[in-house]
């Protein structure tokens, strides 16, 4: 049993949460899990239907409540959709977070998150080790997008086709950095997030080049922690408050105008959820959320919106089609600054996709509970995005771009997956 006063205070807020629900069924018509199952336990409705007097549902069966509530992308696609403007994306995670306090975590989350997630070196140390030794237990799949599958752990991972780890991970590039603004009068501070530092460091890399072609500033500092996301979606706010606190030591109280992450992920989570799950924080550290969260921006928008990056006339170049992460915009509102950042070389040119603001079907943890049901929707983002016959798919969520790289390299689609920073970069 946890804390509970903590259990007391989500209960609370849950039930305050609950109550602009009018029972409309909007969420039906864009959930992307309930367009696969069709089933009304799936979509937000339902879920919202269940924990509906939660208190007495987790002591009747928890787990049950639990299974069900696992089953959510955290989309935001209800949330977004939602006439009355109840947020209940935000309703999941305290929902999450309310039965892990009562049920406790998991000995496996527990080792995962709170003994080593929670703790930067020793969580960096084992990925290094694991990208050492990623050849033994994986094989080549797809050349063209330089995926691997891994046959031995096939139990955990299916029959996916992911993308290696990075030889050198970006923070030995780059361990920390503070330079002065130049001809923008700009500084920004850069938070990469785990995978842009462990897998997609070409993205670190593109911001950087970008940052100094266009005069902007950076502070990098070192130690920095993953955003929290991965422990708070399975319910864990401690290891979520601790990872907060972490980078909070970092960036709290430094000298700059602009937090930028190329991660749409950590984008929406440091600028939303940390001030929303950051009741249980002392005073002074929702102060300092506060006034960090105000200046996290996505880094597509810091270039258009405050750097006044412009679209070239007349682009014309290699057709991009452009896949909207959920979290970029249906959290955040960012829609335009992608296509502009892509267009503004003048190298390439947007063919727009159908549905193209529909999930990919990613969802984090979400991906390894329910592949099926990922792949399912992923296959969908697949079909629309061939039928566009672009020669790249770009998009603003690395992990995002691992959905998209396994569902078209299990096709052998020849399509590069991009990020909209590193098109840009390429041609400066």
């Amino acid at each position: 049993m946890g804390d509970l006063k903590r259990l007391h205070r989500l209960l609370m807020d849950i039930d305050d949460m609950l109550a602009g629900c009018m029972r409309c069924g909007m969420c039906q018509s864009v959930c992307p899990v309930f367009a696969r199952t069709l089933n009304e336990g799936d979509v937000a409705r339902g879920k919202i239907a269940l924990l509906e007097g939660l208190s007495h549902q987790m002591i009747s069966d928890a787990e049950g409540v639990k299974c069900k509530l696992d089953k959510c992308l955290l989309c935001g696609s209800c949330s977004a959709s939602c006439p009355s403007g109840v947020k209940a994306t935000d309703i999941f995670l305290k929902a999450r977070a309310a039965l892990t306090e009562y049920t406790g975590l998991s000995p496996v989350k527990k080792a995962i998150f709170r003994g080593t997630l929670t703790h930067p070196e020793l969580f960096n140390r084992l990925v290094d080790m694991g990208s050492k030794f990623q050849g033994i237990m994986t094989k080549k799949a797809n050349a063209y997008h330089g995926t691997s599958c891994a046959p031995m752990l096939s139990s955990i991972l299916g029959n996916r086709q992911i993308v290696p780890l990075a030889s050198k991970p970006f923070r030995k590039s780059h361990p920390s950095m503070d330079t002065p603004a130049g001809k923008s009068g700009l500084k920004v501070a850069f938070y990469p997030g785990c995978l842009v530092d462990k897998m997609y460091t070409g993205i670190g890399e593109a911001v950087l080049k970008v940052m100094k072609h266009h005069g902007v500033g950076v502070f990098l500092p070192a130690n920095q922690a993953c955003c929290g996301m991965p422990a708070l979606a399975s319910g864990d706010t401690k290891s979520f408050e601790k990872l907060v606190d972490l980078n909070l030591n970092c960036f709290s109280g430094k000298g700059f105008d602009v937090l930028v992450t190329p991660c749409a992920t950590c984008t929406a989570t440091l600028k939303k959820v940390w001030p929303m799950m950051a009741e249980n924080l002392d005073m002074k550290r929702r102060r300092e959320i506060d006034a960090l969260s105000a200046k996290v921006m996505d880094i597509n928008q810091f270039l258009v919106d405050k750097v006044g990056v412009r679209p070239k006339d007349g682009a014309e170049g290699r057709a991009v089609t452009f896949h909207d992460p959920c979290h970029l915009g249906k959290s955040l509102g960012v829609f335009s600054q992608p296509r502009t950042l892509i267009q503004a070389s003048g190298r390439y040119h947007i063919k727009e996709m159908q549905d193209a603001n529909t999930c990919c079907g990613s969802g984090g943890s979400f991906n390894l509970q329910h592949y099926e049901t990922s792949t399912q929707i992923g296959q969908k983002k697949r079909d629309n995005i061939v039928a566009t016959q672009a020669e790249i798919v770009a998009t603003g969520c690395p992990a995002c771009m691992m959905q998209l790289t396994d569902m078209l390299a299990s096709k052998g689609d020849k399509v590069r997956v991009k990020h909209s920073i590193e098109l840009y970069a390429e041609t400066l």
